[in-house]
């Protein structure tokens, strides 16, 4: 068995991949309230502004990953029931 393979059908799975995303945008939203919080200066609000146009990015792509999946028989009905799902 190759080494990513038992990765690469974890990331098969829609939901697994709606979690990542929605972890990455967290850690985008936290990057830039952190960044604006507590950065001085012009750089404090370049980095702030990147990160929410990161962030809202990552929002963009994960609402056409989801309907692109709407069209599939898969079970997904959102993150949040993922999350419940797996705790």
């Amino acid at each position: 068995m190759p080494i990513g393979s038992r990765l690469s059908v974890r990331f098969a799975d829609f939901g697994f991949r709606s979690l990542v995303t929605h972890a990455v945008m967290a850690l985008g939203f936290v990057g830039a309230a952190v960044s604006g919080l507590f950065i001085e200066g012009q750089v404090g609000l370049i980095s702030m502004v990147a990160f929410i146009n990161f962030t809202a990015g990552m929002w963009i792509c994960q609402s056409i990953h989801s309907l692109g999946n709407a069209a599939t028989d898969d079970e997904y009905n959102g993150v949040l029931f993922e999350v419940l799902n797996r705790v």
